[in-house]
C-alpha cells in the first residue's frame, strides 16, 4: 500500500444537494481541482464534481455524496491523498526516518517526527532535539537532510559517547 497523506477534512454539510464544506491542510489547493480523488482512511475513495472557495475553505461537491443527509453523515471524514510527485518540495512523510546533518558533515540525528509551527515547522530527532525548517539547506540523493545551525543551537552527537 502507497502512503497516503493527510490533506483535508469534511467539516459539515452546505445546503440540501450533498454539497459539504472543506478544510484544505495544504496549500496545494489542486486536492480539489475537478477530477481529483480523495480518500478516506478505510479507502473509500471520493472524486471531486466541483469546488470553490469559501471563507478560508472551499465548498466541494463530491461524486459520492448524494444529499444532505449523506453530505451530514461525512461530517467530519479525514481526506487523504496520493503524495504529489514534487523534486523541489519536502514531504513530512520522507523527512520522517532521515538522518540531519550540518553543512561541516557534523551527525545531529534521526529525524523522529516534524512539528507543526506557525514560524517554521521543527524537525523533532532522537533525544529530544529540535530544528525549526528554517535552517535546512539540502536534501541529499542519498536521503540526508543537511541543515546550517547558528553558533550553540546544540553540539554533534558524539559516535564515541554510549
Amino acid at each position: 500500500m502507497s502512503v497516503r497523506l493527510e490533506v483535508g477534512k469534511i467539516d459539515k454539510a452546505h445546503g440540501v444537494l450533498g454539497d459539504v464544506v472543506v478544510t484544505l491542510l495544504s496549500d496545494r489547493t489542486e486536492r480539489l481541482d475537478v477530477g481529483a480523488v480523495l480518500f478516506r482512511d478505510d479507502g473509500f475513495n471520493f472524486t471531486v464534481k466541483k469546488s470553490r472557495p469559501h471563507q478560508h475553505r472551499f465548498i466541494v461537491e463530491f461524486a459520492e455524496i448524494r444529499g444532505r443527509e449523506a453530505a451530514d453523515a461525512a461530517r467530519g471524514t479525514m481526506l487523504f491523498g496520493d503524495p504529489i510527485q514534487d523534486p523541489d518540495t519536502l514531504w513530512v512523510h520522507e523527512l520522517i526516518g532521515a538522518h540531519v546533518i550540518d553543512v561541516d558533515g557534523q551527525a545531529l540525528g534521526l529525524v523522529e517526527s516534524v512539528l507543526e509551527n506557525p514560524a517554521s515547522d521543527i524537525l523533532v530527532l532522537e533525544g529530544d532535539r529540535f530544528i525549526p525548517l528554517t535552517f535546512y539547506v539540502e536534501w541529499r540523493d542519498d536521503g540526508m537532510i543537511v541543515v546550517d545551525l547558528p553558533d550553540g543551537l546544540f553540539d554533534p552527537i558524539d559516535a564515541d559517547k554510549p
